[in-house]
């Protein structure tokens, strides 16, 4: 949920919160459907590879704040070192843009 627009981000968040939940994340996965996300913690980069389809990757401090952001990451690339990151919330490629998500924006995260 965005707290600072009052919009739903994703209904459905896994989390990856161990080294091998981390390690793998969305590799080897036909897709990540509408609605749903991997949040990722601790982390402060990603990368796609072994991915078949793109990403929205949200960077968030501590506190929830968004710190970065990087639309439609494409298969094999590998993020920017975001150093105050934290959490890396991966979306639907799409769901930045449709829900106008910015840096400085607040999340609930459950």
């Amino acid at each position: 949920m965005n707290l600072s627009k009052g919009t739903e981000i994703a209904d459905t968040v896994d989390s990856a919160d161990s080294f091998f939940k981390r390690l793998k994340g969305l590799m080897f996965t036909k897709n990540l459907p509408a609605g749903h996300g991997l949040l990722i913690q601790p982390c402060q980069s990603i990368h796609t590879f072994f991915m078949n389809y793109p990403i929205d990757v949200v960077y968030l401090d501590g506190n929830n704040i968004v710190v970065g952001i990087d639309e439609k990451m494409a298969p094999a690339k590998i993020g920017k070192v975001r150093r105050k990151a934290r959490l890396v919330l991966e979306l639907p490629a799409g769901t930045i843009q449709n829900t106008d998500l910015k840096v400085g924006h607040c999340l609930s995260i459950k």
